[in-house]
């Protein structure tokens, strides 16, 4: 600014030079003719009034002459101070302009240098929590090597407790105590003979008994039909018994139903044996296909399944309502269809993950799902697994999308952060409907957007495929 002032200090100058000159000029004319109208002022003193006159006028003409050049001297400098002072205040907003630019690249600059230092802090308690490991890990080493030390010593022990006794005869009272320990072995033996045989006698009996309850189940089946076929229309009824359910082809298998069924076990209870799609009609719904797979001596019905990130997850509220992809691939069974099947009873949910090593784990919850007026919530409570627990426990869980997120914690919209419709609680890492990830991806922020199965109290598990199912309370056995 300082210097701006200077320049128009200089181009000022030449401005006022002219005014000077003007003025001079003006001052030697009014003195020229001032003597010229003394020395003539004798030889013409008989008219006196005539001469003053003409030297008036001629006064105010060179007057008004120097007036004129300089109206228009003044007229140029100020056009000239004009467009001076037009670059001036260019110069100033181009100033003003690039300090402004300047203190933005200074904020992100402290912004990026915060990150950084909590990005820093972050690996150091991460290094320290690797050094606390690797410490127990080495003395728990040093105690197994402890242990097996003790186990060859006891096993070199008995090898020569054995050769002993192989060499030395047993005495008398040594035989006799054998023997009676023996006899004691023989009847505990036999013991556990008779207990084994009263459970397995109870087994057939609780088996027979179950079969009698799905008898009486296909029965009361049987009779629903039979009186929903006389309160129909003669052409409905007709028109059910004519048409079948759709045949679904699968890898393992195909399967026509005969009558309605609630779902995969109840289709494994009418010896329907096969991993595929068929078709299902839960009470008060209508029908609708699902994707049954076989495990643990039973069926269950899968309502998600992510296998290699061919399918989109960050689906609309609509979309997660109604299902969405192929049941023989990637797809979401849908809320509405998932909601249809638990309201019947009571089911366990089921979640296998599989991480880039190929290592899978699997964990069971108890739980209960409501309806669309709860906006879906979901209640947990584990009863098994083989990895830690990541997902809130005794909680009303709402369902969320990026278009209907229910529940909004501190400004941050979880689904359309984390890309994927879910039972979202404080935005937690756990989304099994996340933005599917590689692990060659570089940025940390996209790995967390991806499919993380993250405990509270542990380690992220990148996962390269998932799946959801659910099964009545009924199963007897887990793996």
């Amino acid at each position: 600014s300082r210097k701006s002032l200077c320049t128009l200090n200089n181009q000022r100058a030449p401005g006022a030079g002219n005014m000077k000159i003007i003025l001079v000029f003006l001052f030697i004319a009014l003195s020229a003719r001032a003597e010229k109208d003394y020395s003539s002022s004798d030889s013409s003193a008989a008219s006196p009034e005539t001469k003053s006159r003409f030297a008036m006028l001629d006064d105010v003409r060179i007057l008004a002459n120097g007036l004129l050049q300089l109206g228009h001297g003044l007229k140029d400098f100020v056009h000239k101070t004009k467009g001076q002072m037009n670059d001036i205040f260019q110069k100033l907003y181009i100033f003003d302009r690039s300090f402004y630019e300047l203190s933005l690249q200074t904020s992100e600059i402290k912004e990026e240098e915060e990150q950084l230092r909590q990005t820093t802090a972050r690996l150091q308690i991460n290094n320290e929590e690797i050094k606390n490991l690797s410490q127990e890990m080495n003395s728990k080493l040093e105690d197994l090597i402890q242990n097996k030390i003790q186990l060859q010593e006891q096993v070199w022990g008995l090898e020569d407790k054995v050769t002993k006794l192989a060499i030395i005869q047993p005495s008398m009272q040594d035989t006799k105590e054998i023997s009676s320990l023996k006899a004691f072995v023989e009847q505990q033996d036999n013991h556990i003979k008779q207990l084994l045989k009263t459970v397995e006698d109870q087994h057939v009996q609780l088996d027979r008994q179950h079969n009698q309850i799905l008898e009486l189940e296909d029965k009361l089946n049987h009779i629903e039909l039979q009186e929903l076929a006389e309160n129909s229309f003669p052409g409905e009824q007709m028109e059910a018994e004519g048409i079948p359910f759709p045949v679904h082809n699968s890898t393992a298998g195909t399967y026509t139903p005969g009558g309605a069924t609630a779902d995969c076990t109840a289709l494994y209870s009418s010896s329907t044996h096969s991993t595929g799609v068929y078709t299902i009609k839960p009470n008060g719904s209508e029908a609708f296909d699902v994707y049954c797979e076989m495990k643990l001596g039973t069926s269950w019905t899968v309502i998600q399944k992510r296998v290699d990130g061919s399918l989109d997850f960050n689906q609309t509220w609509d979309a997660y309502m109604n299902g969405f992809g192929d049941l023989n691939e990637e797809f979401w069974l849908g809320l509405n269809k998932t909601y249809s099947i638990t309201k019947q009873g009571n089911y366990i949910l089921r979640i296998e993950l599989q991480d880039w090593k190929d290592n899978k784990r699997y964990i069971h919850y108890a739980f209960s799902l409501g309806g669309p007026e709860t906006n879906y919530t979901l209640q947990l409570s584990r009863i098994s697994g083989s990895i830690p627990n990541a997902l809130p426990e005794q909680t009303e869980l709402h369902f969320s999308t990026a278009d209907h997120d229910v529940d909004i914690i501190k400004d941050f919209n979880c689904p359309e952060n984390y890309l994927g419709g879910w039972w979202h609680s404080e935005c937690e890492e756990t989304n099994l409907n996340g933005k599917y990830v590689t692990p060659r991806s570089r940025g940390r922020l996209d790995r967390r957007k991806g499919l993380y199965w993250k405990p509270k109290k542990g380690r992220y598990y990148l996962l390269k495929s998932t799946k959801i199912m659910i099964h009545p309370t009924d199963l007897k056995s887990f793996d």
